[in-house]
């Protein structure tokens, strides 16, 4: 990815490549504020996916000056956002795998202080939630029947996920208060971009 404007520049980096130009890369953090909180890859600067139409003219401006490269999780958010900021001219990378490759790699992530312990990351909140949903349908199941339709419809939700690689439940997640970015947080990244 030696030219981020050039056709033939790769669309994917894996864990080596990444961490062999992490220096010099413009590295943003597409997961939720939670998310990042709980380790990000250093330097990274966290702009939510749902964010990234705000930001566009500051990623577009940070990209003539550099190679951007975009991260989540697992690789799928990084990658819809890839997709998005070439609908609109920027070329990015994604990073192969996200920051769980990046940790079975042997990689460290950076863990702010204030966050250790603190905050779940998205799959952590669903497998919770999943569970909860699943454990109050059973138990309420045994008054009244229907109610283990909750539980029903959490397995066929978690199917379909499967199935499509997508997760309505962090969607929901994601929109809860702890998820959010303070505007102060966004700002500051958005003013990190203008600044190179």
């Amino acid at each position: 990815m030696s030219n981020p404007r050039s056709p033939r520049s790769p669309r994917a980096l894996d864990v080596h490549q990444a961490h062999a130009r992490l220096h010099e890369l413009i590295v943003l953090d597409v997961r939720t504020p939670a998310e990042y909180a709980s380790g990000h890859l250093p330097g990274a600067l966290n702009l939510p996916l749902d964010h990234l139409a705000r930001a566009l003219p500051d990623i577009r401006g940070a990209a003539e000056r550099g190679d951007v490269l975009v991260v989540c999780a697992s690789g799928n958010r990084s990658a819809k956002a890839c997709g998005t900021l070439a609908e609109h001219g920027v070329t990015a990378a994604t990073l192969t795998g996200g920051t769980t490759a990046w940790t079975e790699s042997g990689r460290p992530l950076h863990h702010p202080e204030v966050s250790v312990g603190r905050t779940w990351g998205m799959e952590r909140q669903v497998r919770f939630t999943a569970g909860a949903v699943v454990l109050t349908g059973l138990t309420l199941g045994r008054l009244r029947p229907a109610f283990r339709l909750a539980s029903a419809g959490v397995a066929g939700g978690l199917v379909f996920s499967a199935f499509t690689d997508t997760c309505g439940m962090a969607a929901l997640l994601a929109r809860l208060p702890h998820n959010r970015p303070r505007r102060g947080d966004l700002d500051t990244t958005l003013a990190a971009l203008r600044a190179g």
